[in-house]
Protein backbone atom coordinates (compact mmCIF):
# COMPACT_ATOMS: atom_id res chain seq x y z
CA UNK A 1 0.00 0.00 0.00
CA UNK A 2 1.40 3.76 -0.47
CA UNK A 3 3.07 4.51 2.09
CA UNK A 4 4.76 8.23 1.38
CA UNK A 5 5.55 8.93 5.24
CA UNK A 6 7.57 5.98 5.12
CA UNK A 7 9.81 7.54 2.16
CA UNK A 8 10.22 10.71 2.95
CA UNK A 9 11.54 8.96 6.47
CA UNK A 10 13.84 6.57 4.73
CA UNK A 11 15.43 9.19 2.89
CA UNK A 12 16.04 11.62 6.01
CA UNK A 13 17.35 8.09 7.64
CA UNK A 14 19.85 8.59 4.67
CA UNK A 15 20.30 12.55 4.90
CA UNK A 16 18.59 12.97 1.78
CA UNK A 17 16.48 15.87 0.93
CA UNK A 18 12.36 14.76 -0.28
CA UNK A 19 11.41 15.48 -3.71
CA UNK A 20 10.27 18.63 -4.48
CA UNK A 21 7.06 17.18 -4.72
CA UNK A 22 6.10 13.11 -4.00
CA UNK A 23 3.29 11.33 -5.03
CA UNK A 24 2.52 7.76 -4.16
CA UNK A 25 -0.89 6.03 -5.69
CA UNK A 26 -2.32 2.57 -4.53
CA UNK A 27 -2.90 2.14 -8.76
CA UNK A 28 -1.97 4.78 -11.53
CA UNK A 29 -2.26 3.91 -15.63
CA UNK A 30 1.19 4.77 -16.02
CA UNK A 31 3.54 6.98 -13.55
CA UNK A 32 5.36 8.33 -16.69
CA UNK A 33 2.39 9.71 -17.73
CA UNK A 34 1.24 11.36 -14.48
CA UNK A 35 5.49 13.07 -14.23
CA UNK A 36 4.91 14.07 -17.76
CA UNK A 37 1.57 15.58 -16.86
CA UNK A 38 3.66 17.29 -13.89
CA UNK A 39 6.66 18.66 -15.99
CA UNK A 40 3.43 20.44 -19.04
CA UNK A 41 2.51 22.62 -15.28
CA UNK A 42 6.35 23.50 -15.44
CA UNK A 43 6.90 20.81 -12.23
CA UNK A 44 10.78 21.19 -10.94
CA UNK A 45 12.99 18.72 -11.31
CA UNK A 46 13.44 15.97 -9.24
CA UNK A 47 9.30 15.69 -9.20
CA UNK A 48 8.71 11.62 -7.73
CA UNK A 49 6.14 9.75 -8.70
CA UNK A 50 5.11 5.84 -7.26
CA UNK A 51 2.60 3.55 -7.38
CA UNK A 52 1.71 0.38 -6.37
CA UNK A 53 0.32 -1.30 -9.78
CA UNK A 54 0.07 0.25 -13.45
CA UNK A 55 -2.42 -0.65 -15.30
CA UNK A 56 -1.16 1.16 -18.77
CA UNK A 57 3.11 0.27 -18.00
CA UNK A 58 4.95 0.17 -20.99
CA UNK A 59 8.25 -0.80 -21.80
CA UNK A 60 10.51 0.22 -25.21
CA UNK A 61 8.75 0.89 -28.16
CA UNK A 62 5.48 1.18 -26.72
CA UNK A 63 5.26 -2.20 -25.11
CA UNK A 64 3.57 -3.40 -22.56
CA UNK A 65 4.70 -4.00 -19.42
CA UNK A 66 3.51 -5.99 -16.73
CA UNK A 67 2.97 -4.05 -13.58
CA UNK A 68 0.91 -6.00 -11.25
CA UNK A 69 0.46 -5.28 -7.24
CA UNK A 70 3.34 -5.92 -5.65
CA UNK A 71 6.29 -4.09 -7.40
CA UNK A 72 7.54 -0.66 -7.49
CA UNK A 73 6.82 1.72 -9.54
CA UNK A 74 8.68 5.12 -9.55
CA UNK A 75 9.18 8.11 -12.28
CA UNK A 76 11.22 11.34 -11.75
CA UNK A 77 11.46 14.21 -13.70
CA UNK A 78 14.75 15.17 -14.38
CA UNK A 79 15.50 17.73 -16.87
CA UNK A 80 19.51 17.87 -18.09
CA UNK A 81 21.46 18.57 -20.51
CA UNK A 82 21.53 18.11 -24.32
CA UNK A 83 24.58 15.77 -23.73
CA UNK A 84 22.96 13.38 -20.88
CA UNK A 85 20.35 11.95 -22.68
CA UNK A 86 21.64 9.19 -24.03
CA UNK A 87 23.30 7.92 -20.76
CA UNK A 88 20.31 8.62 -18.58
CA UNK A 89 19.02 4.86 -19.06
CA UNK A 90 22.52 3.54 -18.07
CA UNK A 91 22.78 5.44 -15.12
CA UNK A 92 19.12 4.58 -13.78
CA UNK A 93 20.15 1.58 -14.08
CA UNK A 94 23.49 1.74 -11.99
CA UNK A 95 20.87 3.36 -9.38
CA UNK A 96 18.79 0.18 -9.45
CA UNK A 97 21.34 -2.34 -9.21
CA UNK A 98 23.25 -0.07 -6.24
CA UNK A 99 19.22 0.19 -4.40
CA UNK A 100 19.13 -3.87 -4.71
CA UNK A 101 22.61 -4.61 -3.82
CA UNK A 102 21.89 -2.50 -0.70
CA UNK A 103 18.58 -3.54 0.25
CA UNK A 104 18.44 -6.33 -0.54
CA UNK A 105 22.37 -7.94 -0.59
CA UNK A 106 22.08 -9.09 -4.18
CA UNK A 107 24.62 -8.12 -7.02
CA UNK A 108 22.57 -7.70 -10.38
CA UNK A 109 23.76 -7.00 -13.73
CA UNK A 110 23.08 -4.90 -16.93
CA UNK A 111 21.52 -5.25 -19.97
CA UNK A 112 22.29 -2.60 -22.27
CA UNK A 113 20.46 -0.38 -22.81
CA UNK A 114 17.95 -0.39 -19.99
CA UNK A 115 17.67 -4.16 -17.73
CA UNK A 116 18.83 -5.18 -14.47
CA UNK A 117 19.04 -8.92 -14.50
CA UNK A 118 19.80 -11.34 -12.06
CA UNK A 119 20.97 -14.91 -13.09
CA UNK A 120 20.16 -14.23 -16.08
CA UNK A 121 16.34 -12.91 -15.74
CA UNK A 122 14.70 -9.30 -15.34
CA UNK A 123 14.52 -8.16 -11.91
CA UNK A 124 14.05 -4.55 -13.40
CA UNK A 125 13.73 -2.18 -15.91
CA UNK A 126 14.30 1.09 -16.99
CA UNK A 127 12.18 3.59 -19.62
CA UNK A 128 13.49 7.34 -20.29
CA UNK A 129 10.69 9.64 -22.35
CA UNK A 130 11.79 12.63 -23.58
CA UNK A 131 9.88 16.24 -24.69
CA UNK A 132 12.01 18.98 -27.12
CA UNK A 133 11.27 22.23 -28.02
CA UNK A 134 12.31 24.99 -30.08
CA UNK A 135 15.16 25.37 -27.70
CA UNK A 136 15.84 22.07 -27.80
CA UNK A 137 16.04 19.18 -25.07
CA UNK A 138 13.43 20.56 -22.52
CA UNK A 139 12.65 17.52 -19.88
CA UNK A 140 13.27 13.85 -19.27
CA UNK A 141 11.22 11.27 -17.29
CA UNK A 142 12.90 8.63 -15.83
CA UNK A 143 10.63 5.28 -14.89
CA UNK A 144 11.84 2.16 -13.32
CA UNK A 145 9.69 -0.71 -12.58
CA UNK A 146 11.40 -3.40 -10.07
CA UNK A 147 9.73 -6.61 -8.98
CA UNK A 148 9.71 -6.98 -5.56
CA UNK A 149 6.53 -8.91 -4.24
CA UNK A 150 4.87 -9.01 -7.50
CA UNK A 151 3.38 -12.39 -8.79
CA UNK A 152 3.98 -12.65 -12.21
CA UNK A 153 2.71 -13.83 -14.86
CA UNK A 154 3.13 -17.41 -16.24
CA UNK A 155 4.58 -16.63 -19.60
CA UNK A 156 7.02 -14.32 -18.02
CA UNK A 157 8.44 -16.55 -15.17
CA UNK A 158 11.17 -18.19 -17.39
CA UNK A 159 12.87 -14.27 -18.28
CA UNK A 160 11.84 -12.74 -15.10
CA UNK A 161 12.12 -12.81 -11.54
CA UNK A 162 11.26 -10.88 -8.13
CA UNK A 163 12.96 -10.16 -4.89
CA UNK A 164 10.53 -11.86 -3.24
CA UNK A 165 11.63 -15.25 -5.29
CA UNK A 166 15.31 -14.13 -4.37
CA UNK A 167 15.10 -13.66 -1.06
CA UNK A 168 13.68 -16.34 1.33
CA UNK A 169 13.22 -14.21 4.10
CA UNK A 170 11.61 -11.71 2.07
CA UNK A 171 11.81 -8.13 0.23
CA UNK A 172 12.85 -5.05 1.93
CA UNK A 173 10.01 -2.77 2.10
CA UNK A 174 9.16 -0.68 -1.05
CA UNK A 175 9.53 2.59 0.85
CA UNK A 176 13.36 1.66 1.70
CA UNK A 177 13.89 0.51 -1.79
CA UNK A 178 12.28 3.55 -3.28
CA UNK A 179 14.57 5.81 -0.79
CA UNK A 180 17.57 4.07 -2.03
CA UNK A 181 16.67 3.95 -5.48
CA UNK A 182 15.93 8.64 -5.38
CA UNK A 183 19.25 8.51 -3.32
CA UNK A 184 21.52 6.51 -5.93
CA UNK A 185 19.50 7.95 -9.23
CA UNK A 186 20.88 11.53 -7.60
CA UNK A 187 24.03 10.20 -7.23
CA UNK A 188 24.53 9.06 -10.77
CA UNK A 189 22.85 12.19 -12.56
CA UNK A 190 25.32 14.18 -10.77
CA UNK A 191 27.97 11.96 -12.13
CA UNK A 192 26.76 12.22 -15.60
CA UNK A 193 29.44 15.45 -15.64
CA UNK A 194 31.79 12.96 -16.18
CA UNK A 195 30.43 10.31 -19.50
CA UNK A 196 33.50 8.42 -19.13
CA UNK A 197 33.09 7.75 -15.31
CA UNK A 198 29.46 6.79 -15.89
CA UNK A 199 30.26 4.16 -18.65
CA UNK A 200 33.07 2.52 -16.72
CA UNK A 201 31.16 1.90 -13.88
CA UNK A 202 28.02 0.37 -16.60
CA UNK A 203 30.56 -1.76 -17.83
CA UNK A 204 31.88 -3.13 -14.97
CA UNK A 205 28.20 -4.64 -14.04
CA UNK A 206 27.39 -5.16 -17.50
CA UNK A 207 26.52 -8.72 -18.76
CA UNK A 208 30.20 -9.88 -20.19
CA UNK A 209 29.20 -10.26 -23.26
CA UNK A 210 32.30 -8.04 -24.93
CA UNK A 211 33.73 -9.97 -27.76
CA UNK A 212 30.64 -12.20 -28.42
CA UNK A 213 28.58 -11.67 -31.64
CA UNK A 214 25.16 -10.51 -30.24
CA UNK A 215 21.78 -9.24 -32.47
CA UNK A 216 20.36 -6.11 -31.81
CA UNK A 217 16.72 -6.14 -32.55
CA UNK A 218 15.77 -2.56 -33.69
CA UNK A 219 12.83 -0.37 -34.96
CA UNK A 220 14.83 -1.01 -38.67
CA UNK A 221 15.14 -4.08 -38.49
CA UNK A 222 18.09 -6.89 -36.83
CA UNK A 223 21.51 -5.66 -36.75
CA UNK A 224 24.49 -8.81 -36.15
CA UNK A 225 27.85 -7.58 -35.21
CA UNK A 226 30.60 -8.75 -32.45
CA UNK A 227 30.08 -6.17 -29.12
CA UNK A 228 33.01 -4.07 -28.98
CA UNK A 229 31.86 -1.33 -26.38
CA UNK A 230 29.33 1.07 -25.27
CA UNK A 231 30.65 4.74 -25.70
CA UNK A 232 30.23 7.74 -23.72
CA UNK A 233 27.51 8.69 -25.23
CA UNK A 234 25.48 5.75 -24.44
CA UNK A 235 25.53 4.04 -27.76
CA UNK A 236 26.25 0.53 -28.17
CA UNK A 237 29.24 -0.48 -31.16
CA UNK A 238 29.23 -3.53 -32.72
CA UNK A 239 31.63 -4.81 -35.18
CA UNK A 240 30.14 -5.50 -38.56
CA UNK A 241 31.09 -5.89 -42.17
CA UNK A 242 32.81 -2.60 -43.29
CA UNK A 243 33.76 -1.38 -39.24
CA UNK A 244 32.54 -0.15 -36.22
CA UNK A 245 28.83 0.57 -36.58
CA UNK A 246 27.14 2.83 -33.01
CA UNK A 247 23.39 1.85 -32.08
CA UNK A 248 21.50 4.28 -30.32
CA UNK A 249 18.33 1.58 -29.10
CA UNK A 250 17.43 -1.62 -29.54
CA UNK A 251 17.12 -5.32 -27.94
CA UNK A 252 20.22 -6.96 -27.43
CA UNK A 253 20.28 -10.63 -27.50
CA UNK A 254 23.04 -13.05 -28.17
CA UNK A 255 23.26 -14.57 -31.17
CA UNK A 256 22.74 -18.33 -31.98
CA UNK A 257 25.73 -20.27 -33.51
CA UNK A 258 25.96 -20.23 -37.10
CA UNK A 259 27.97 -22.76 -38.11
Amino acid sequence: MPDPAGLLRALTARGAEPPPRLEWHARLVSTNDRVKELAREGARDGVAVLADEQTGGRGREGRSWSSPPGGLYLSVLRRPGEGALGLLPLAAGLAVADAVAGEAGIAAELKWPNDVVVGGRKLAGVLSEASTGAGGLEWVVVGIGVNVAAVLPDELRATATSLEELLPAGPPAAASLAAAVIVRLRVWYDALATPAAVVQAWRRRALPWWGETVEVRTGAGTLRGRLLEVDDEGALVLSVAGGPRRVLSGEVIRARRVD
